[in-house]
């Protein structure tokens, strides 16, 4: 397997294209799914190496599909702590990736995409470069800093995902900070905008949400 793993999650995906498309320009991916996301898999042709949950959203003749391909199967009980796409991204840190990117994640439920972003602070503790990507945006945690490479007038928002994030500094935005603080609570860190095609953001201390829209 590769060094990258795609953790597919039964949330919405409106253009199944684009995950060809994605899964195309990663190589090889490893790709993981969360029970109900295995449906799209077969409907766009793929094949993952695993599927992960209670399997309470899959229908059984996909399922019997999958294993006959050689998809691995790992079931857990409907009754659990953990949610399905938590336990895909612990599946997917056994496999020692470089990277991971997380689709379906967002829409439907607001519950569920709170906790699906919510984790991945899980991830950038781990050093993990984990991004949860749709068509129009992408969203990752940073806890040191990050350079992102874009167009001119991208809008990028940032808000904290612990109590307070410091010492907080963007350069090569139209709205720059040096050392400044962010809490929940008080979001002035919405809709910024790249102000060339690079724009650099580094944090001191706390877990940082950068969410890039990559649509305008």
């Amino acid at each position: 397997m590769g060094t990258t793993v795609f953790v597919i999650s039964n949330g919405a995906i409106r253009d199944t294209r684009f995950l060809v498309d994605q899964i195309s320009r990663a190589g090889d991916p490893a790709i993981i799914c969360t029970d109900g996301a295995a449906e799209r898999m077969r409907e766009i042709g793929g094949i993952p190496d695993m599927i992960v949950g209670d399997m309470d959203s899959i229908g059984e003749k996909t399922l019997s599909y999958f294993e006959k391909k050689g998809s691995r199967i790992v079931r857990h009980p409907e009754r659990k702590d953990e949610t399905d796409t938590q336990i895909a991204l612990e599946c997917a840190f056994e496999m020692a990736p470089e990277s991971i990117r997380i689709f379906g994640a967002l829409g439907g439920r607001i519950d569920h995409a709170l906790a699906n972003i919510s984790l991945l602070v899980m991830c950038v503790e781990r050093g993990i470069d984990t991004k949860i990507v749709d068509e129009g945006c992408e969203l990752f945690v940073i806890n040191d800093s990050c350079v992102i490479e874009g167009r001119k007038g991208e809008t990028v928002s940032l808000l904290p995902l612990s109590s307070d994030v410091r010492g907080i500094t963007l350069d090569g935005f139209e709205y720059p900070l040096t050392g400044a603080t962010m809490e929940i609570g008080v979001p002035y860190g919405i809709s910024n905008r790249l102000a060339g095609p690079r724009g650099a953001i580094s944090v001191e201390e706390g877990a940082l949400l950068v969410i890039r829209q990559t649509k305008i």
